[in-house]
């Protein structure tokens, strides 16, 4: 088994025996902005290489997959979990968004198999993280009447740490090119793996925490949480053939597509959505669609990519 999942696992188990294992809040802070920095680097150094106008249609068929998710969880929320439109549109939101550490923990999967893949899909992480946030806020105010701060709901998704971490990566990567960067890459590549064991083992722990929070909001979330990823991820892996990406890249964007926001969504739905119920978005994204996707979703989109592509490699 991977190590990184095993790192995970051992968060889990801690958390659930009552461990008083814990790590320093600076010290998360400082693994979530280095792996931001870290991927956003290595997408920017690959896009310096290559003229950004080819990636445009792709980047459009990118952002288009971002509206469409969310607008396909809604109904499912609304009316087979019989939530209210604040909580069915907020958890939408979570899930048009996506998850970065999903996504490294994909990286690392495709890494570890020498799988190929167009190194510039961080810049597809960055455009996946907007258009289902927002799309989730319509959901909620459509019809309502009611005002919404824009500024302050702009401030929070554009500049929230996630998007600015991983579009400075991207920019700084893009800017410099990859010889400038080669005397950092020792810091931002070569120890890209450790640092990622480290915050997987203290989201084992956070993912565990939140099983509380699942147990009082019912089964149907629980399902939700697991049948809905694998439907988007097989929308994301047909997006991905059909704008041109390899069968690599194809499954990074079914991971992407796959996976639930719980840094920058939960964020903006506090100021847009403020009604809404927190701990259901949150106990879905975190309490089982992250362990879902980390244990079984990543093989499993791996798998399907084979079945639509063939071997991958």
């Amino acid at each position: 088994m991977d190590p990184i999942v095993l790192f995970f696992l051992l968060g889990v188990l801690a958390r659930l025996l009552k461990s008083d294992l814990r790590l320093p809040e600076a010290l998360y802070e400082g693994l979530s902005i280095y792996l931001l920095l870290a991927i956003g680097l290595k997408g920017g150094v690959e896009l310096a290489t290559r003229p950004l106008v080819p990636l445009l249609p792709q980047m459009a068929g990118v952002i288009a997959l971002g509206c469409v998710l969310p607008l396909l969880a809604f109904p499912v929320l609304r009316y087979l979990g019989r939530l209210k439109r604040a909580d069915a549109a907020s958890i939408a939101a979570h899930y048009g968004s996506v998850s970065m550490v999903t996504f490294a923990v994909a990286l690392n999967f495709l890494a570890d198999r020498a799988i190929a893949h167009e190194q510039y899909l961080p810049l597809f992480v960055v455009l996946l993280e907007v258009p289902g946030i927002v799309v989730g806020i319509l959901l909620a105010r459509v019809g309502q009447g009611a005002a919404l701060r824009w500024g302050a709901l702009a401030h929070e998704v554009f500049l929230g740490r996630s998007v600015v971490l991983l579009t400075g990566g991207l920019l700084i990567g893009w800017i410099a090119g990859p010889e400038a960067l080669a005397p950092q890459s020792k810091l931002f590549f070569d120890l890209f793996k450790g640092v990622l064991a480290l915050f997987m083992l203290e989201m084992g722990l956070v993912a565990a925490s939140r099983l509380r929070d699942l147990r009082a909001s019912g089964p149907f979330l629980a399902a939700f949480g697991i049948v809905v990823p694998c439907v988007f991820a097989v929308i994301g892996l047909g997006a991905g053939r059909l704008i041109g990406l390899s069968p690599g890249g194809a499954m990074l964007l079914a991971t992407l597509a796959a996976s639930a926001s719980y840094i920058a969504a939960p964020a903006a739905m506090r100021i847009a959505v403020p009604e809404a119920n927190p701990s259901l978005s949150i106990a879905a994204a975190l309490g089982v669609t992250f362990p879902f996707n980390v244990l079984f979703g990543i093989p499993l989109y791996h798998r399907m990519a084979q079945m639509l592509f063939g071997p991958l490699g």
